[in-house]
């Protein structure tokens, strides 16, 4: 199947608690054997509460400085040292967690099912502050220097503040009788956000009022029946320091802007709900079968295709030690060279599958895996 699909309507907050994992359209290609130049070993593990749940909330965790932050379904909330595990608090918050976890200065922020925004205090995990929001959180909340932007189910997109989580102002969409089970971390900064909608549309909001600054259609319905003209925006819009925004999205375009013009700079067909890394200026994006695509990030030009991971769902990349590393469906990592797509390292955490986007840190990967294990590897050449 692919994604689920949820009518936006009074069942919603319904189905989405009950959603069931989700396995790629295309079949899975079966993994064969390679030559690895890379070995990956374990260095720690440890079990966060009951994961990602029977819905596989898209719970990543973060990580700030030496620590780890995750969180599970069951409104667990986790911090440990990175380099050993060693567990360093834990909060129950008496609510089924539903976001990904932010943690930036000194507070972690996280979303819920029944559209609370909680603030944590990183040293001890004693809550700051709680707000509600209009409705569930999928998007992991993201801040600025005094703003928290947090994009909730129904489309809606609220400001609070930092310190105290008081509503600053409220951004208003319209959503789609059809939409995939997720939503897209905005992409924030001091004087704008950029919020990718369930629509296909891409908003730039001004972060002082939330008033529209302009938008644009990524992704442009086609079809005659509603699942064939299904477009959404799930991948968060990837923003660089000299001002190039990227945006993927399912049925639609991945998309080079200008970001304070919105501008194309460059476009391509490409169906995609997993959001692309960039790394110098090369892009790496995974399409809706799970092909990897490394694309020239200034022109758009294909570098390398690998679909040795054909219908695995493999997640969102991420880079360390110079190697692309992402999960898939049935637990295992993956580590593909950089430069040519090769596959380059293998291992498994367990069958649960990985579905969200791996933390890395130099050499080292923090992998969750759907049911809650946490573990962590190292890179080590071949001998």
């Amino acid at each position: 199947m692919k994604p689920t699909f949820l009518i936006i309507a009074t069942a919603l907050s319904l189905l989405a608690g009950c959603a069931s994992n989700t396995q790629p359209d295309t079949p899975p290609k079966e993994l064969h054997d390679f030559d690895a130049s890379t070995r990956l070993d374990s260095t720690w593990s440890r079990d966060i509460g009951d994961g990602l749940g029977r819905a596989r909330y898209p719970i990543t965790p973060a990580r700030d400085s030496d620590t780890i932050y995750a969180a599970s379904a069951d409104g667990q909330v986790v911090a440990v040292d990175a380099a050993s595990g060693e567990h360093l608090w834990q909060q129950d918050i008496d609510a089924g967690i539903s976001s990904g976890v932010t943690a930036i200065a000194g507070q972690v922020y996280l979303g819920t099912r029944d559209g609370d925004v909680l603030a944590l205090d990183q040293d001890d995990g004693e809550e700051i502050w709680r707000s509600s929001v209009s409705s569930e959180v999928l998007a992991a909340p993201q801040a600025n220097s005094t703003l928290l932007i947090v994009q909730s189910i129904d489309g809606n997109v609220t400001a609070l503040d930092r310190s105290n989580g008081n509503e600053a102002w409220v951004f208003s969409s319209s959503e789609p009788a059809l939409t995939l089970r997720g939503t897209a971390d905005p992409q924030v900064i001091d004087q704008v956000s950029f919020i990718g909608l369930s629509n296909g549309r891409l908003a730039t909001l001004d972060n002082r009022n939330g008033e529209l600054l302009w938008d644009m259609r990524i992704a442009t319905p086609q079809g005659r029946s509603e699942v064939e003209r299904l477009v959404d925006i799930d991948a968060q819009p990837l923003l660089t320091q000299d001002g190039r925004l990227y945006v993927s999205s399912y049925n639609g375009r991945l998309v080079a802007l200008e970001a304070t013009s919105g501008e194309t700079l460059w476009e391509r067909e490409q169906s995609s709900y997993r959001t692309p890394l960039l790394v110098d200026d090369t892009l790496y994006s995974v399409d809706e079968h799970s092909h990897l695509v490394a694309l020239d990030a200034l022109s758009g030009r294909v570098l390398w295709r690998n679909d040795a991971l054909e219908g695995r769902h493999v997640s969102a990349p991420a880079q360390a030690n110079g190697y692309l590393v992402v999960g898939d469906y049935d637990g295992y990592l993956h580590l593909l060279d950089t430069d040519s797509g090769d596959l380059a390292g293998r291992t498994r955490v367990n069958g649960s599958g990985i579905s969200q986007r791996p933390l890395t840190n130099g050499s080292r990967i923090h992998a969750l895996a759907n049911d809650g294990q946490l573990e962590t590897f190292e890179i080590q050449d071949v001998q």
